[in-house]
């Protein structure tokens, strides 16, 4: 199996597939680059990638990725669709209120027309081990829909589709943002937190990042600094 990048470089074992992981970040963070990290180290394993694209525009993901070297043309026809090994999900463009051009995308992001899509992705592709799914701001779910639907969206749709699918799934959800209970009901529902901070150590600015709990796997649980250079990011050792 691929290694998930930043990730299970502080866990003790592999990750088990079809776990769900939730990543806390404060939204001065570098959390946005990691995730592209995470996704070209994962693809360069010779992985396949579902990215969703939601706080950025799937040009700005091809572009981040290309910078570290992928080829992000050949890799989303390859194999044949319906299951290219680069699938970037278009969500941002429903943001702005404008009609995606993409081949992948959400036209509405009220969760009654996203359960549909959903729904038909559950027996669309087959169990993928292989396949990591990265939702780059599920916050953006929020401002189309109530605290509450969010919730039973993500709990009855969203995040069942890991066990499906036999595909791990990273989630970003912006901290500072939210009622208490969102963080609460998606961290009982997560089988890990990891948390994406910025802090002031001497002088100098530090994105820091730790795995705060993982059910039934051994991990590092201290802060460790996130080294941003040259496009990649990775931890300081």
């Amino acid at each position: 199996m691929p290694h998930i990048q930043l990730i299970e470089d502080l866990t003790h074992d592999p990750i088990p597939t079809g776990s769900n992981i939730l990543v806390e970040y404060q939204p001065s963070s570098q959390w946005y680059a990691a995730s592209i990290a995470i996704a070209g180290s994962w693809l360069k394993q010779g992985g396949s990638v579902s990215y969703n694209a939601m706080a950025q525009s799937p040009s700005n993901i091809r572009n981040a990725l290309k910078r570290l070297g992928v080829d992000t043309t050949s890799l989303e026809a390859e194999p044949a669709p319906p299951n290219e090994r680069l699938r970037i999900w278009d969500w941002y463009t429903a943001t702005l209120g404008l009609k995606s051009n993409e081949k992948l995308a959400h036209s509405s992001l009220k969760t009654s027309d996203l359960s549909i899509g959903y729904s038909r992705e559950q027996f669309k592709f087959d169990s993928d081990p292989l396949r990591l799914r990265i939702a780059d701001d599920w916050s953006t779910v929020t401002r189309f829909n109530d605290e509450k639907t969010m919730i039973e969206f993500s709990l009855t749709r969203a995040l069942p589709l890991s066990t499906m699918l036999q595909s791990t799934g990273i989630t970003g959800l912006m901290t500072g943002l939210h009622s208490e209970s969102v963080y609460s009901r998606l961290e009982a529902a997560n089988d890990c937190i990891v948390d994406i901070k910025v802090e002031e150590l001497k002088g100098e600015v530090k994105n820091l990042m730790r795995i705060r709990t993982f059910r039934n796997l051994s991990f590092d649980s201290r802060w460790h600094t996130l080294k941003i250079g040259n496009f990649e990011v990775s931890l300081e050792e």
